[in-house]
């Protein structure tokens, strides 16, 4: 019993620190490709306060729903493996962005000549999956990490903490930084590249740790 404690012990603050891990980079995932996809509608429909609120709009409204149904999910078997699954499934939507983001938003200009209605079908078409199941990421992992109702607020308190500051993390780096240097689908390649190297490592760790219950 001595052996096994302290081990379950590593297991258990492995497993937490995995948890809070995704869900900081769903944040900064998050938030980088919103200004990315800002940049991406700029040649057709402008760069204009428009655009901005409708590429928010879209976005706020996917992750909405990304955490109602993120709630839902959470109750049927919760474990690290479909945390990271989740994260990596978000990645995934980003490739048919990368691959046919451009025709699609040419056809939508030539269909929708007001920037504001553009912009906002513009952004749902291409970027309203990815933020729903990147919304779906916070209420899992508030679930994996709570055991004990008593400690659920500071814990679900923690959480958001690193979320949102992993948010503000891909907000100024992005911003400030990184579209300085790379071109934007250098930029969505390298965040699809990341989540698999975080989220795909965690999924194979998680197969050797017992997820607390």
């Amino acid at each position: 019993m001595n052996d096994t404690t302290p081990r379950t012990a590593t297991r258990h603050r492995a497993h937490d620190f995995a948890v809070v891990a995704i869900a900081a980079w769903s944040g900064f995932f998050v938030m980088a490709v919103e200004l990315l996809g800002a940049r991406m509608l700029a040649p057709n429909f402008g760069n204009s306060i428009y655009v901005w609120g409708g590429v928010i709009t879209v976005f706020m409204i996917g992750l909405a729903i990304g955490y109602l149904l993120g709630g839902q999910y959470s109750l049927r078997q919760p474990s690290l493996g479909r945390l990271a699954s989740l994260q990596l499934l978000a990645a995934a939507t980003l490739v048919p962005v990368l691959l046919f983001g451009g025709p699609v938003l040419d056809e939508l200009f030539v269909l929708i000549e007001d920037p504001r209605w553009g912009s906002i079908a513009g952004s749902a078409v291409i970027f309203l999956v990815p933020t729903i199941i990147s919304g779906m990421v916070s209420p899992y992992a508030v679930r994996l990490l709570v055991e004990d109702s008593r400690t659920s607020g500071r814990l679900s308190g923690l959480l958001f903490f690193f979320s949102t500051f992993g948010s503000a993390a891909g907000t100024l780096l992005t911003s400030f930084y990184l579209v300085l240097v790379l071109e934007i689908n250098q930029l969505l390649w390298s965040l699809i590249g990341i989540s698999v190297v975080v989220s795909g490592g965690i999924l194979l760790a998680s197969r050797r740790w017992r997820a607390p219950a």
